[in-house]
């Protein structure tokens, strides 16, 4: 009897099926994990709708605040430096009383003053034309809706981005309008939009007369904060911060000082 020296040869056929079997098995449990996991961890993440909590950080802010949320100031008008908190507490605001059936749209204006509201030559949707002036809110929208459902919303028109020149003639029930950078607004401009407000909505106004593009002399936001102080409204309030209300980096604060922007 011959005897065979050396390691058995194994039956390759067989091993393979079991190999190709094993590796099978092994794509079916990673696939079913990706599918079960991470893939619904990461549509829930881009679903997300968090609970907006707003907290003052100063009595500035705290004013606002109030002021956003009293149902009996429908026009709020919010000014003064970078980093206050203006355009921030005004959207989270927003988002907070869309989320609890307080209004059903959310509109975003504000001058476009580099090209002069003259957006028809520049490409794209209008949506995509006021992108550049409108990122700072998405910013803090996106913080709380995913991009896809903020994409949804602005289809459905829930969401609206309404450049001045476009408001005219109409009236915004059940809304919420946010105002940003106003302090570039002309006087027909701020006219045109405090007197759209419809029934059950809030305007809010934020602006830095600091940093206006049009000219002084011819302010809007100047012009009826002046005409306001001299008649009181108890519908419309008014929060002025300065820099010492900077909530920002503590860069913001530096570089303000060094402008001396100590007051608005």
């Amino acid at each position: 009897m011959s005897r065979q020296i050396g390691p058995s040869i194994p039956n390759t056929g067989v091993n393979m099926a079991k190999r190709a079997r094993k590796t099978k098995k092994q794509q079916h449990y990673q696939q079913h994990y990706e599918n079960s996991n991470v893939i619904h961890v990461k549509e829930a993440f881009k679903q997300r709708k968090r609970h907006v909590t707003i907290i003052p950080r100063n009595i500035a802010q705290e004013d606002y605040v109030t002021m956003l949320d009293d149902h009996k100031k429908n026009i709020v008008f919010s000014m003064g430096p970078a980093g206050t908190g203006k355009t921030l507490l005004g959207v989270l605001s927003a988002i907070d009383a869309y989320n609890n059936g307080e209004c059903e749209k959310i509109v975003i204006t504000r001058p476009a003053v580099s090209v002069d509201e003259q957006h028809g030559f520049l490409p794209g949707t209008l949506v995509e034309k006021m992108a550049p002036w409108t990122r700072p809110i998405f910013d803090v929208m996106e913080e709380y809706w995913s991009p896809k459902r903020i994409e949804s919303m602005i289809e459905d028109n829930v969401i609206e981005i309404a450049p001045l020149a476009y408001m005219r003639g109409r009236t915004f029930k059940n809304s919420w309008i946010i105002a940003d950078e106003m302090q570039n607004a002309t006087p027909s401009q701020m006219k045109m939009l405090l007197t759209r407000i419809g029934d059950n909505s809030k305007i809010i106004v934020t602006g830095d007369l600091a940093q206006h593009d049009r000219g002084f002399e011819n302010n809007g936001l100047k012009e009826f904060i002046k005409l306001l102080r001299q008649k009181k409204s108890d519908i419309i309030g008014v929060v002025e911060f300065t820099t010492g209300d900077v909530e920002r980096h503590i860069a913001v604060t530096e570089v303000l000082t060094i402008y001396g922007d100590n007051e608005i």
